[in-house]
């Protein structure tokens, strides 16, 4: 598909103050999209960043008045942006503080990490989705080759956080579905659902670090599992039906979490971390 058009908003994004420099990512970035999807834009930027400039410019290509906020304007992790339709295409404009990303990569190689609350993210923002968007992610446009220096350093998985994740995972997981224990037997499936969830998403976290595969959201997280060339154990499938016994009286709910103590074994088992 004739994606010139993409690349022109690109060149026009970085003419604006405070843009260093633009990269496709998500679905489209991975190959995992479908026709209809997004296209997500990485606004790499520095403060200060000219809202007033981005406005403009959205404006211009949507052919009316769009919102785009100042930085922050999502939340703590998502940061900002716009959500645009030019051409009958969704394009989104997300925010990333490019010293951020920075800060953040150095963490990663030093095995640390964090997990921010943020709407629309139920499990968390992990910090080192920032990476994994980054090195995974289409560059459009940097002019002064910033994005494409730091891309190459995160090609490799840094091996401290994998050791991190697979580590925490080791862990926090047995703790999580023995302290669901307490919510099953008193019926409260909203608990022991919310453990679960947990759980899961930790072991998602784990699975991808140690096949040394960023991961960046929960979306299609579990499913992308499977994909991953450790893969070979339905862990998708498993995963699914665990919620899909949950029930909601203690008797079920303490099968449930029986079968999940059990899965999760198997699954640490098999981490090399």
């Amino acid at each position: 598909m004739d994606e010139s058009w993409l690349a022109e908003i690109a060149e026009r994004l970085v003419r604006v103050e405070g843009i260093v420099g633009v990269c496709l990512g998500g679905s489209r970035a991975k190959g995992t999209h479908h026709a209809d999807s997004d296209f997500d834009l990485g606004l790499y930027y520095r403060p200060p960043l000219d809202t007033a400039a981005l406005r403009a410019l959205a404006a211009e290509l949507t052919g009316e008045a769009t919102e785009v906020t100042e930085p922050g304007g999502w939340g703590p992790w998502v940061d900002g942006g716009g959500w645009l339709t030019v051409g009958g295409r969704r394009v989104d404009w997300i925010y990333r503080d490019v010293d951020r990303v920075g800060r953040i990569w150095r963490e990663c190689r030093a095995g640390r990490f964090e997990v921010g609350v943020q709407a629309g993210h139920p499990l968390g923002v992990y910090s080192h989705a920032y990476v994994g968007e980054l090195a995974v992610g289409r560059i459009l446009a940097d002019p002064e080759g910033e994005l494409h220096r730091l891309q190459q350093e995160t090609r490799a998985y840094p091996e401290p956080l994998r050791e991190a994740l697979v580590g925490n995972a080791r862990w926090e997981v047995p703790f999580t579905l023995s302290v669901a224990r307490k919510g099953a037997v008193r019926g409260d499936a909203f608990y022991v659902a919310g453990c679960l969830f947990r759980a899961v998403g930790l072991l998602v976290q784990a699975r991808h670090a140690d096949a040394g595969v960023w991961v960046f959201n929960e979306k299609g997280a579990v499913a992308g599992v499977d994909e991953l060339p450790t893969a070979n154990d339905d862990f998708a499938a498993r995963a699914h039906s665990l919620f899909a016994a949950l029930g909601t009286t203690p008797d079920t709910l303490t099968a449930a979490l029986d079968e999940a103590e059990q899965w999760a074994a198997d699954v640490i088992a098999g981490l090399t971390g």
